[in-house]
């Protein structure tokens, strides 16, 4: 992709937005199941501050309450004001739904907590003092919700535009590759995930640093370290000595950074000395490793671009070696000879032939031709079979071919497998044979049918096992090429082999 606006992804990921969609409503319906059989953690407050409990009352119903409140606020700020937002569309109008949707959750989370929390009116002197305190705390949490959900947002469109854009980003920025922003996008979900479930600060604040120095160190590895290491006597050794070297230069700034956030310097030093072993026994050898397969899928994507490079060549070389311009001219010569000697039906033969191998040269390559075409292609095909058959009266060959004048496409080389699996498989010079093909096109749709009669096959005939001339080939490419568009019917009986194909064109 050349546009690297974000809002150019906004407006692709419908899949995406499906499968959050699903998610969410997963997890919501597993959280309500979730209340019919667990049981209140605040039950044991309520029996300390010698007040009743009732399940639903204090617990199930506000709980239901808040579990589709969070979920509804969930789908309209997911897909209706973020999206809109980013659009730069009724900024005014969705920044004030947010604001009303603050003022919600912060209202019902508080009234919810007078009934899930009713044991605090106990703990404080009045009831103005106990609602005041309930209140706070259900406008902080709601305020932390909207945080944690603008995290969850960044993260998503951060990580999608990334993995979408890599190709163009690993264009600009050498040193950056898929899988490092694959491992950016997997280390802020974890950092999401470990603020969601409230983790210790000192868990937080060492994956907050080793994750982005691992990516940054495995990203320089394989951008530099490594391969200048290559060309040295013992390459692992080099290449180890320069990480513990950088490694061991990193320990101050990340100390300075996590004691600004731990408030403490012990903490703040463990946490650094911590993250130099978690890179040198994981980061290192991994990224090590990870080269070493590339540099082997490297090699082995070169060695069959060479073996395919040589294909190719021996391709041409062989097509090279039939001149169409000269197969073309002696046909003519042939065609002019029989005219002389007045062999017309030789000169028809060679004629059609010239004509068949005309289509199969020029326009059988091709994804899509005319569907007269490839009609034209069909009858000069059987009236060439025809001339070898006309002499015996005991096969009898039917055909009531439809002229297509519409400019429809179709696929090159469809139906004339089934034609050829007819003459194949359907004359016998001793028995009586028959073939019957008819072919007819309305209103966007092609009626196909070849019968022929079938005879019973020698011991020794190699054919005599196969079912015929491509017709699997046949079935596989209408499933690929017209899915759900068409029909294609096969049925055989000891006297009669019958196609039958209805196509969507």
């Amino acid at each position: 992709m050349n546009d690297l606006t974000l809002k150019n992804f906004v407006d692709k990921p419908i899949h995406f937005s499906k499968v959050e969609f699903w998610a969410a409503t997963t997890i919501f319906v597993f959280a309500v199941l979730s209340l019919l059989t667990a049981d209140s953690p605040n039950k044991v407050f309520f029996d300390e501050a010698g007040i009743s409990f009732y399940y639903h009352q204090n617990y199930f119903f506000p709980q239901l309450i808040r579990y589709t409140l969070l979920y509804l606020s969930f789908l309209v700020l997911n897909f209706l004001v973020v999206p809109k937002l980013i659009e730069k569309k009724a900024l005014f109008l969705n920044i004030l739904l947010i604001v009303v949707l603050f003022l919600v959750m912060g209202i019902a989370i508080g009234t919810i907590d007078t009934y899930t929390k009713n044991y605090l009116f106990t703990r404080f002197g009045t009831q103005q003092q106990t609602y005041e305190h309930i209140f706070q705390n259900s406008f902080h949490h709601a305020f932390w919700l909207l945080l944690m959900f603008g995290f969850y947002c960044v993260i998503k469109y951060s990580a999608v535009y990334l993995l979408t854009n890599s190709e163009a980003i690993q264009s600009k920025y050498r040193m950056i590759t898929r899988d490092g922003l694959a491992a950016f996008v997997l280390w802020m979900v974890s950092m999401f995930l470990l603020l969601i479930v409230d983790a210790d600060v000192e868990i937080v604040v060492f994956w907050g640093a080793a994750g982005p120095c691992g990516i940054l160190l495995y990203c320089y590895s394989f951008y530099d370290l490594i391969p200048n290491s290559l060309s040295k006597k013992r390459p692992f050794i080099a290449y180890l000595l320069k990480a513990v070297v950088i490694l061991i230069i990193s320990v101050i700034p990340i100390s300075l950074i996590a004691m600004l956030l731990t408030h403490d310097e012990d903490a703040a030093f463990g946490i650094s000395l911590f993250n130099v072993f978690f890179q040198l026994f994981i980061t290192v050898p991994l990224s090590w490793v990870l080269f070493k397969r590339h540099i082997r899928g490297s090699e082995e994507v070169y060695v069959l671009k060479n073996e395919l490079g040589r294909s190719n060549a021996n391709l041409d070389f062989l097509r090279s070696q039939i001149n169409p311009h000269f197969l073309f001219n002696t046909l003519n010569t042939l065609y002019g000879t029989a005219l002389q000697e007045n062999s017309e039906r030789t000169a028809q033969g060679i004629q059609m032939l010239g004509d068949m191998m005309r289509f199969m040269l020029h326009e059988n390559h091709q994804q899509k031709i005319l569907l007269a075409r490839e009609i034209e292609y069909m009858r000069n095909y059987i009236a060439l079979q025809s001339l070898r058959t006309s002499t015996s009266p005991d096969i009898v060959i039917q055909t009531k071919i439809e002229d297509v004048v519409a400019e429809t496409f179709i696929a090159p080389m469809l139906l004339i497998p089934f034609v050829e699996n007819a003459f194949k498989h359907g004359i016998s010079l001793k028995h009586k044979s028959w073939i019957r093909v008819t072919l007819y096109y309305e209103q966007d749709k092609l009626f196909f049918d070849v019968y022929n009669s079938t005879h019973a096959k020698q011991e020794q005939d190699p054919e005599k096992d196969k079912s015929g001339v491509g017709l699997e080939n046949v079935r596989q490419r209408l499933a690929l090429l017209y899915p759900e568009k068409h029909e294609l019917v096969i049925r055989e009986t000891l006297e009669e082999f019958f196609v039958h194909l209805t196509l969507q064109l």
